[in-house]
């Protein structure tokens, strides 16, 4: 794929993030991509640097700094400063659409040798890669969302981020601020400043998740060479080209992802899959359901789990079904997967879904485990109630029959299911709030007595089920 062309690498870095498409140990081969620099392509981009910005920019200063498939980065004096500027490489737009045309030929190659789950999959990946790479490509369109996220964290001292010349971008060349900072999973990074490796893996997480899930718009490339660590402690961010919004529905849609996750909810996860977009409206739920509990029985079964094994479970278990990963949810798995292997190269013992769950719990997007158990325990008894407002008037005819003599003890044959499988449901939840009474009052918390008295009630409806 190197040799085929820059937008053939890009091909092999979009499959790395594309498991509906290619397996896991594809994937990891395709990741290898994502650092290897092709040669030039076109040109000299110094000429791409005086056709879009002319006398603006005083040549003789420009010195190269790095190179990627898409673009260099040079530094440059301007108006008394040093600024960055991102350059297009000369003629590769020609080039990238040359190569759409090729990967579109490509298509009725594949899918007659590809299976139905695999054709879906492709024509919707075409589609997506075209636009993605499209969007790499204009400078401007990162330099107004690398702006925007710079906003959204102006007053945060945890993270820096280049500010923008806006002047002189255009579709080819993007000027920013020069911030130079040591690369995060470097030997020496943290030496001489107050961060440890743990606290700046939490800083990662909780930026990203702010971005993406509180902001709506993130970067999306955090690998260990757009991530920096500035001398007075902050994280810095590089390269926004590789970067995208979310509308507050998917937002809304992939919290809900990670709390049906959380509680086992298997319903849940199918509707959040469906909202997402990764499976069809019309899908198979009962094929589905049964599939994905054998995913949570899994991951329940393994003594870590990490964000990679939960992707992996997930798609290799719906490969049985025709899914797509939307370009919007392509990019938040390439965040968490490759954030939390850079997380993990700073702390090894680094626990990403404890850092992520803690986050959503303190913004309030989900609620604590303690806050679960109680949700579910009300439910519980509000499926109840119609059982317990028929509590009194049992009692006073229990007492009456008592009172003339009439009450009659029978016992059932033992084939009578029916009255034991309720009796036994009643008991079960009357001895579960008891346990969460007693559980409240171990940690102080101020509902144990309302709980004890829901316990009762069950009880009461318990004995009153026997005698009737």
């Amino acid at each position: 794929m190197l040799e085929l062309g820059p937008a053939f690498i890009k091909v092999g870095q979009v499959l790395s993030t594309r498991p509906d498409i290619v397996p896991p140990v594809y994937a990891d081969v395709f990741g290898t991509l994502q650092d290897e620099v092709p040669e030039g392509t076109g040109g000299d981009p110094k000429h791409v640097v005086a056709e879009e910005l002319g006398d603006e920019l005083d040549q003789s200063t420009l010195e190269p700094v790095a190179g990627g498939s898409l673009a260099y980065v040079y530094t440059a004096d301007y108006r008394g400063e040093r600024i960055a500027l991102k350059v297009r490489r000369p003629e590769l737009k020609p080039v990238i659409t040359r190569d759409l045309r090729v990967v579109r030929g490509l298509l009725p190659l594949i899918r007659p040798v590809a299976t139905e789950r695999q054709q879906y999959s492709i024509q919707n990946a075409a589609d997506d890669f075209e636009d993605i790479i499209l969007n790499e490509l204009d400078f401007k369109r990162e330099a107004t969302i690398m702006a925007d996220i710079r906003e959204n964290f102006d007053d945060d001292e945890r993270v820096v981020i280049p500010a923008i010349y806006e002047d002189l971008c255009s579709e080819r060349v993007l000027a920013m601020e020069y911030l130079t900072g040591r690369k995060i999973t470097d030997d020496d990074a943290f030496n001489d400043i107050d961060v440890t490796p743990h606290e700046m893996a939490t800083r990662i997480i909780t930026v990203y998740l702010e971005m993406g899930l509180v902001d709506g718009v993130f970067h999306a490339d955090p690998h260990p060479g757009n991530l920096g660590v500035t001398d007075d402690g902050r994280l810095l961010l590089f390269d926004f080209g590789m970067s995208e919004r979310l509308p507050p529905t998917v937002q809304d849609d992939i919290i809900a992802l990670y709390r049906a996750l959380v509680r086992r909810d298997v319903d849940g996860l199918v509707d959040a899959l469906i909202a997402l977009d990764v499976l069809e409206p019309h899908v198979n739920r009962a094929e589905v359901g049964r599939v994905l509990e054998l995913v949570i029985e899994n991951l329940e079964g393994q003594s870590e789990i990490t964000w990679r094994q939960i992707i992996t479970e997930l798609t290799t278990t719906l490969r049985a079904f025709p899914f797509r990963i939307p370009p919007d949810v392509m990019l938040l798995i390439r965040v968490g997967t490759v954030g939390e292997g850079v997380c993990r190269q700073l702390d090894p013992e680094f626990d990403f879904l404890a850092a992520v769950r803690s986050f959503l719990v303190e913004q309030g997007l989900i609620e604590s485990e303690f806050d679960a158990i109680i949700e579910e325990t009300w439910a519980d008894v509000r499926r109840s109630l119609p059982a317990l407002a028929r509590v009194p008037s049992r009692v006073d005819r229990t007492l009456y029959r008592l009172e003339r003599g009439e009450l009659v003890v029978r016992t059932e044959p033992a084939d009578g299911h029916g009255m034991g499988e309720r009796n036994l449901g009643y008991a079960v939840i009357a001895g579960a709030l008891i346990v969460a009474a007693a559980i409240l009052s171990f940690h102080q918390r101020p509902y144990e007595i309302p709980v004890l008295a829901v316990a009762a009630g069950f009880l009461l409806v318990y004995l009153v089920d026997i005698e009737s």
